[in-house]
């Protein structure tokens, strides 16, 4: 049977690496699972992988989108599905998939037909409410109605708590109990590898890829993002942060990058949490 071998684990683990080694070993392209490095104008602060990694070996869905088009789970599930079966058919026997977004992976393993549809105007009513109250307000709402969405989603992302939160008050179901429903038959068999490191590996190589960031350019790629600034796809982690020591609301650079560096920790901490629960999981201890 053809094999996926998908490469996950949290960010500045080392997935990059050792999924070109993987995809080399079986001459797969890579095909990225990242709901970031899709985006065309995002470099730095997505952490891409750099020239000489895209050059080793074909990558999909890195660069392949814009920020001004809504691009969500649903989406990558048909638009990834469609390229593995073409691949496949091609001739490939294994085919090696690398991310660090959780739904994204669930959505093309388990499938997400039955997620509800958007409610344009209740999202747009939860953002407005974004807009004025804060994260804070909404992310407090959403651990009244759904804990366990509140424990694993990243809540510093003001866009995943407003579709989060949407879902909750539109259904009257949590967000987390689609994530549950029943999984789809996919053609070809998958294996999921999570890549893990001692706690303060991890966080010291965190510092020291935000560090790196500020060397590339992250202060000038995101000011050449500001008109997008209000889009979803900039709610993340290492843009937003760079936009409040613009704003004023951070009061230096050094703070900006603390600040940086404590929320990718924090990411990289609910990552684990949420793929924790994933008993398909082989972990590899790098």
């Amino acid at each position: 049977m053809k094999k996926l071998k998908i490469i996950l684990g949290p960010t500045a683990v080392g997935k990059t690496d050792y999924s070109i080694e993987t995809a080399l070993r079986y001459g797969s392209p890579v095909i990225s699972c990242d709901s970031r490095q899709i985006y065309k104008e995002m470099t730095i602060g997505t952490a891409v992988p750099s020239a000489e990694q895209l050059a080793a070996v074909q990558h999909y869905f890195i660069h392949s989108h814009t920020v001004t088009e809504l691009y969500t789970a649903g989406k990558y599930e048909l638009e990834a599905l469609e390229l593995i079966n073409r691949l496949f058919e091609e001739g490939h026997d294994t085919l090696v998939m690398a991310g660090g977004s959780g739904f994204y992976v669930d959505a093309l393993v388990n499938g997400l037909d039955d997620f509800p549809s958007a409610d344009l105007q209740l999202r747009g009513e939860l953002m407005a409410r974004l807009q004025e109250e804060g994260v804070e307000s909404l992310r407090l709402e959403l651990k009244a109605l759904d804990p366990e969405s509140y424990e694993t989603i990243d809540i510093a992302n003001g866009q995943r708590v407003v579709r989060a939160l949407e879902v909750c008050l539109m259904t009257g179901r949590p967000f987390s109990s689609f994530k549950t429903a029943s999984r789809k038959s996919r053609d070809f068999e998958i294996e999921k590898i999570g890549l893990v490191r001692p706690r303060e590996v991890l966080y010291d190589r965190i510092n020291r890829r935000v560090i790196q960031m500020i060397d590339d350019g992250l202060v000038d790629e995101v000011r050449s993002l500001t008109q997008y600034r209000d889009l979803a796809a900039l709610q993340t982690v290492g843009y937003k942060e760079i936009f409040d020591w613009f704003d004023g609301t951070t009061d230096s650079l050094d703070r900006a990058m603390e600040l940086i560096q404590r929320n990718t920790r924090h990411y990289a901490k609910r990552q684990l949490s949420y793929w924790n629960r994933d008993k398909d999981i082989r972990w590899i201890e790098l």
